[in-house]
């Protein structure tokens, strides 16, 4: 079974769509989508998606679609128009989820130095009190670090969140060991299927096996065959062939050390994994 860790299902490019693209993903092999809030405003919508179907939680039926859940931040490109008291927003919001097992995590927060224009003593002000959050709360982050590596890693070891992800992660060698010492793994997703894309694809095929993640980061990153298009949750199967060509393993083998991977740094996963109808084995070893 495959877990896309980062996927927008609540993006307007997927309006009125959420249970077809929930379908269509289980019928490519995704049982479980990772859905991060962006922004306070939208808090909301992607706990209904987590909750559409089933309000009884692991060990429900099985339901029309790969079963969605979430995680509550904002994200670096949405601090500039967030409010100070945005934050407390945050907080209330984790403490009206503090029993819900579909909150995996705090997220999608971190830094951006790639859009020009952004406020960069605010985004690291946000990201700061967020990973103070995480650590409250004992909830894993979903890290957006694009071209803000090194800078993420300095708030990473002064406030050490339990474990998460780096999402869409092309940074060097050097850096990709120094999230991993801290207990995160890497999110790889379409990126990697495009062949000039060397740097991310060495990271893929050189990396230990408790690295990788996988995931789509839909309606974003689409992988070769559909660029410039929509991408979409179903498309992690295909994403899951080239990573398991990589690294030169059966795309079954690849697939369950990537599902342990986002077990171990998403804890909350587990039952949910199980409830898919797949249990994780011990420390990938691939």
């Amino acid at each position: 079974m495959l877990v896309d860790t980062h996927c927008h299902l609540d993006a307007p490019e997927f309006a009125g769509e959420a249970l077809l693209q929930r379908r269509q993903a289980l019928a490519a092999g995704v049982g479980l989508i990772v859905v991060p809030a962006v922004e306070a405003g939208n808090f909301a919508a992607v706990r209904a998606l987590a909750a559409a179907e089933d309000e009884a939680g692991p060990g429900a039926g099985s339901g029309s679609g790969a079963r969605c859940v979430y995680a509550l931040g904002i994200h670096p490109m949405y601090v500039d128009r967030a409010r100070d008291e945005d934050l407390d927003l945050l907080r209330q919001a984790l403490i009206a989820a503090a029993d819900d097992p579909a909150l995996v995590a705090v997220g999608e927060i971190g830094l951006d130095g790639f859009v020009p224009g952004l406020d960069a003593d605010r985004q690291e002000r946000f990201l700061a009190a967020q990973l103070r959050l995480a650590r409250e709360f004992d909830l894993p982050v979903i890290l957006h670090v694009r071209r803000a590596q090194d800078r993420v890693l300095k708030h990473l070891r002064r406030c050490r969140p339990s474990g998460g992800i780096a999402h869409a992660f092309n940074g060097s060698h050097q850096q990709a060991g120094a999230f991993l010492d801290l207990g995160l793994a890497l999110g790889f997703g379409g990126a990697m299927t495009f062949a000039r894309a060397l740097q991310i694809r060495r990271l893929v095929s050189e990396l230990p096996a408790h690295a990788h993640v996988l995931e789509t980061d839909s309606p974003d990153i689409a992988p070769a065959w559909r660029h410039p298009g929509r991408n979409d949750p179903a498309q992690l199967a295909g994403i899951a062939e080239v990573f398991a060509q990589l690294r030169g393993l059966s795309v079954e083998r690849a697939s369950a050390v990537a599902t342990a991977n986002a077990v171990r740094v998403l804890p909350r996963l587990a039952a949910w994994v199980r409830w898919a109808g797949h249990t994780p084995g011990g420390e990938p070893s691939a």
